[in-house]
C-alpha cells in the first residue's frame, strides 16, 4: 500500500510541478500598462503557483532523497490538484 501511495504522490507531484512552471512561464506580474489591480492578481497568481511548484518538486524528488513516505493527506492534497489540473487540459482540448 505504501508503494502505491507514494506512486500515485510521485506522479501527482510530477504534473503540478510541469503545470505550474508552464503557468508560470506566462505569468508576467511586473508587464508594463497593466492597472494596480491586474498587478495584484497577476503577482497572487504567480504566487500560487509558485507555491505550487515548490510542492510537486518536492514530491517528484521525495522518492530520490529517501524521504519519509507522503502520509494519505499529501497524496489527497497533491492528487486533487493534479486532478483538476488534467480535467481542465481535458476540457480544453
Amino acid at each position: 500500500m505504501t508503494l502505491l501511495i507514494q506512486s500515485i504522490h510521485w506522479l501527482a507531484g510530477l504534473i503540478v510541478l510541469a503545470e505550474a512552471l508552464n503557468k508560470l512561464e506566462r505569468t508576467s506580474p511586473t508587464r508594463p500598462g497593466i492597472c494596480k489591480r491586474e498587478r495584484l492578481l497577476a503577482w497572487l497568481k504567480a504566487v500560487a503557483w509558485g507555491l505550487l511548484a515548490i510542492g510537486g518538486a518536492g514530491a517528484v524528488i521525495t522518492p530520490l532523497m529517501q524521504m519519509d513516505a507522503p502520509s494519505l493527506q499529501d497524496m489527497c492534497i497533491l492528487l486533487g490538484a493534479a486532478v483538476l489540473i488534467v480535467r481542465t487540459r481535458v476540457k480544453e482540448g
